[in-house]
């Protein structure tokens, strides 16, 4: 199968089910067997799911990606071996970062929600102009990518994760702040937000805000 059919659904499933670590193999970069040259693809997904586990807490070196040709037989047990080194040395997942399992389910769950969302920011606004592994880690090491991701995907995330919590019950601003770790103001900006799309309205009688 070619790299480049792999999904962001694909990496979160793994790390959803328990996986320590996740590990892709695709053609070396420019001698890809297809026109669609998707190894490249997948190199852009992988930078994008490391930014959202860094984001949640958790080492983006469990997610690795190596190209490499079907006849590097040695070199695919060479890479193999001192991947599943680093990955025990890492520790289980979420446990060695120090991220209470319930928390880390619930910060998955959230990512999940927003795939689709995410794959369309990538197709709109995060596709690399150049095919070159130093332009890709390049790209998406840039200000102005960091910004972007910051912008549409972050925030609908920390958005996901409040609807998440008014999902199980109605919440105060400093409530949800707390439970997901964010100042207070960006909570209230996040609620307006939602509130003016009609996703979240104020009860009056409990005080808090719930879904709509």
């Amino acid at each position: 199968m070619c790299s480049g059919r792999v999904d962001l659904e694909f990496i979160h499933r793994a790390f959803a089910n328990g996986m320590d670590g996740v590990f892709i193999v695709g053609c070396r970069l420019n001698e890809c067997n297809y026109i669609t040259h998707g190894n490249y693809d997948a190199f852009g997904m992988v930078h994008i799911f490391r930014k959202l586990l860094m984001h949640i807490g958790v080492n983006p070196l469990r997610l690795r990606i190596e190209f490499m040709s079907g006849g590097e037989g040695i070199l695919f047990a060479e890479v193999m071996n001192d991947f599943g080194k680093k990955v025990e040395e890492l520790g289980p997942l979420g446990e060695s970062e120090g991220i209470d399992g319930n928390i880390l389910t619930f910060n998955l769950e959230a990512i999940k929600t927003l795939i689709p969302y995410i794959k369309l920011v990538e197709r709109e606004r995060l596709r690399v102009p150049v095919k070159s592994e130093v332009e890709y880690n390049k790209f998406f090491a840039s200000d102005e990518v960091n910004r972007v991701f910051n912008e549409l995907i972050i925030d609908k995330l920390a958005i996901s994760r409040i609807m998440q919590l008014l999902y199980e019950k109605p919440r105060a601003t400093g409530e949800i702040a707390e439970m997901l770790n964010l100042n207070p103001s960006e909570v209230s900006r996040h609620i307006k937000d939602s509130t003016r799309q009609g996703l979240v309205r104020y009860d009056e009688g409990q005080k808090r805000f719930a879904l709509a």
